[in-house]
């Protein structure tokens, strides 16, 4: 039998909170209840209320000060990569640009820590583009490996900044990359790049692949755009 695991109050009432947040109960800049009536709303003890919501304000969800009441941050300005994962599951409260959003921070980052990661391990990067000649076409399975590929590069590159902030977006690198992945010509365009890398990294060019991986994330963008336009 399928059994499904019983959320714990503190699990419930954050899921509840963030849902009234994401859907505008509670909109940005508002204030929440106090903590007797939000408790007796969510139906959760005092205590546990307080353990939640010191954890949606240190993730960037909320405010408190102390003698104030509790506000909702404007968590597209004031949220931190935990705002990034939550918001990937929760279409309805994405921006129309959020795929846009990240793909050009790749477009910034993925020349660089593919670069590095060819300069340090270009055998480990050849390993593991081998394996991506006869890819499954299917969302799910590009939305996997892609990320299999990005947060490797990134653990390959000599700069550590680059793991810290691909480890933040692991909760929401396979929905975001299933949207993404959703059109069959951006399946297609990823498995030409995977291809030219490979052929890179059995050569050992490392600025070539920057250069490469450059034009790929650019056109990957463009190519996004393309399909939202076409598809509205």
């Amino acid at each position: 039998m399928d059994w499904k695991p019983i959320q714990r109050p503190a699990e419930m009432a954050e899921s509840r909170l963030l849902e009234a947040i994401l859907t505008g109960h509670f909109p940005i800049n508002s204030n929440l209840p106090g903590e007797r009536e939000l408790s007796e709303q969510i139906g959760v003890t005092r205590p546990t209320l307080r353990e939640v919501l010191q954890r949606l304000a240190r993730d960037g969800w909320l405010d408190i000060q102390h003698g104030k009441p509790t506000r909702v941050c404007d968590y597209w300005h004031e949220g931190g990569l935990a705002v990034l994962a939550e918001l990937a599951q929760t279409p309805a409260g994405q921006s129309p640009d959020f795929v846009t959003y990240l793909l050009e921070l790749r477009v910034l980052l993925a020349p660089a820590y593919t670069r590095q990661a060819l300069e340090s391990a270009s055998g480990e990067v050849v390993a593991l583009l081998e394996n991506y000649l006869r890819l499954e076409d299917n969302p799910s399975e590009f939305a996997r490996v892609d990320w299999a590929l990005h947060i490797r590069l990134t653990q390959l590159a000599s700069n550590p900044i680059f793991r810290f902030l691909f480890n933040g977006f692991q909760k929401l690198s396979i929905p975001v990359g299933e949207q993404y992945f959703a059109f069959p010509e951006c399946r297609q365009h990823s498995r030409h790049f995977y291809s030219e890398l490979l052929n890179c990294a059995r050569s050992g060019a490392a600025f070539d692949a920057e250069t490469l991986t450059r034009r790929i994330m650019e056109e990957s963008l463009a190519l996004w755009q393309k399909m939202q336009k076409e598809n509205l």
